[in-house]
């Protein structure tokens, strides 16, 4: 038989409304969708569809595939609609639009739904890139998707979220309130998602990940998520902290730069902040990730200093 051989170190890329979109795919549909993303390539024909050879996720995992599950998991996906909003609009999608398995032959061939395709080519500067090897060794199909958001935001450092949004996120809970929400207790979403994820991902991923829950009044609502960047880091910067500074430093921690980055610009470039800002709503071309963009510019000019 013969086998595409994806290599291990594959980067695969992924539409960010994928990435932060609404779905409940399960661990094995996740990995259909990342073993699709490793097999296109720019320029694809419109009709083409995509061989998955089994061994392939054996050989980069180590893990053994189960055909049986595989069948189960392309069955039931037909039934999984992925969700997309925005200010403008209110999208149901399917990713899919068949699965062929070839009886005795070790691999099974993906047809995309037409309507889905956008979401898999035209990526432009709105995608998130990460490595197939790191989300297919997770296990856990909520580590899966905490990895690709991590990707998404890493180059920021951190991303805050209302937990109730990352929830919805997760398929955990229905923003229209019709099914019950899953893990209600903030103890029991914490040990069974956000722990088993931020164990998978150190362990398995090119990413360190972490968090922190915060309280509005006497309940969780909030939740950061650091990525490569250790939430107890301090950086020593001689300055007083006054009044106007640490108005200054919330405001910039607003646009999702974490509160480290926040103070660097804050400290003495804030009116230059103050003129990006100005600079992004006027542009013609939409910013997907605000606080990628305002640390990358300050990266430049020496004020945030690079990742090692």
């Amino acid at each position: 038989m013969e086998v595409y051989q994806i290599p291990a170190n594959k980067v695969i890329m992924q539409h960010n409304m994928i990435t932060s979109g609404r779905y409940d795919f399960t661990a094995c549909q996740l990995d259909i969708l990342f073993m699709l993303l490793a097999c296109l390539e720019k320029g694809d024909d419109k009709d083409k569809e995509y061989d998955i050879h089994v061994q392939d996720i054996e050989l980069i995992t180590g893990r053994k595939w189960n055909y049986q599950q595989l069948r189960e998991a392309s069955q039931d996906i037909g039934s999984r609609m992925f969700e997309i909003e925005t200010t403008e609009k209110y999208i149901q999608l399917w990713l899919f639009k068949s699965f062929t398995y070839h009886t005795g032959k070790g691999y099974f061939t993906v047809a995309i739904n037409d309507k889905a395709r956008p979401y898999f080519f035209e990526l432009k500067n709105n995608f998130t890139r990460m490595q197939l090897k790191a989300v297919l060794s997770c296990s856990s199909k909520y580590a899966k998707r905490l990895y690709a958001l991590a990707c998404q935001w890493r180059s920021a450092g951190v991303v805050k979220m209302t937990i109730s949004d990352l929830k919805e996120m997760l398929s955990l809970k229905d923003p229209k309130g019709k099914t019950k929400e899953q893990f209600e207790r903030i103890s029991e979403f914490q040990t069974k998602v956000l722990d088993i994820a931020k164990k998978q991902i150190n362990e398995h991923t090119d990413v360190q990940f972490d968090y922190d829950l915060k309280k509005r009044g006497r309940s969780y609502e909030l939740i950061v998520i650091y990525v490569d960047f250790k939430k107890e880091k301090q950086l020593t910067i001689d300055f007083n902290q006054s009044i106007e500074f640490q108005k200054a430093v919330r405001t910039v921690t607003a646009y999702g730069v974490s509160e480290d980055m926040a103070k660097l610009i804050a400290h003495k470039n804030y009116d230059e902040f103050l003129k990006l800002i100005e600079q992004m709503k006027k542009g013609k071309t939409a910013i997907n990730d605000p606080a990628a963009f305002i640390v990358g510019v300050f990266q430049k000019k020496g004020v945030i200093p690079m990742k090692s």
